[in-house]
């Protein structure tokens, strides 16, 4: 019914940047809110950023003034631009979507696939 499809991953050195895309598509009423988390290996997956239609934004602490979340609710896409990149950065990033598919329907929790992020010399 809905696709999250993530690109803008690969390799940088740290201090780097990298600008992640993520497009929802398919059977789309509206779109609540939409976001960023990422997995490292062997870690639990862990909030990046997020942003609600009302224009609130939420960051977590590691990537506060780094990293920047931004929509452009036309296209139904949803950024991450991400600045001074460290290898700590390094993990799977997967955006989120909190979507109605229909006007009766209540909002349904969408993911995508994953995009590699590393950050290494």
């Amino acid at each position: 019914q809905v696709q999250l499809v993530e690109s803008g991953g690969g390799l940088v050195q740290p201090g780097g940047s990298l600008r992640l895309s993520c497009a929802a598509s398919g059977s789309i009423f509206s779109i609540n809110a939409m976001g960023w988390y990422r997995q490292a290996p062997g870690k639990q997956r862990e909030l990046v950023a997020t942003s609600t239609n009302g224009g609130s934004t939420n960051y977590a602490d590691s990537v506060k003034g780094r990293f920047t979340i931004s929509r452009d609710n036309a296209k139904n896409t949803v950024f991450l631009q991400m600045n001074s990149l460290k290898p700590e950065d390094t993990a799977v990033y997967y955006c989120n979507a909190l979507i109605r598919n229909n006007w009766y329907d209540a909002p349904r929790l969408y993911w995508g696939q994953g995009t590699q992020v590393t950050v290494s010399s």
